[in-house]
């Protein structure tokens, strides 16, 4: 496909860069930087949280549990009874 598109002076610099220390030509330097930019977006897209072993110690969902839990935890910071 060809197409016509503005780029900024800091992104051609950076293909122009990529360019000569490749030799490759700029139709082939920019399809290739633009597939690992892409790339990289998908990779990055979720980041995992850990699974950690064992059941939840507090069930998120009941919301009174939780509170008294917090205050439990307060109480215990600050050694009151």
């Amino acid at each position: 496909m060809r197409t016509t598109v503005t780029l900024d002076d800091d992104v051609a610099a950076i293909i122009e860069t990529e360019k000569r220390r490749t030799g490759e030509s700029f139709r082939t330097t920019v399809n290739r930087l633009v597939r690992r930019g892409a790339a990289a977006d998908r990779r990055q897209a979720a980041p995992r949280l850990p699974e950690l072993p064992g059941r939840p110690t507090l069930d998120i969902t009941d919301v009174s549990a939780l509170l008294a839990a917090l205050d439990d935890d307060r109480r215990t910071q600050r050694d009151l009874p």
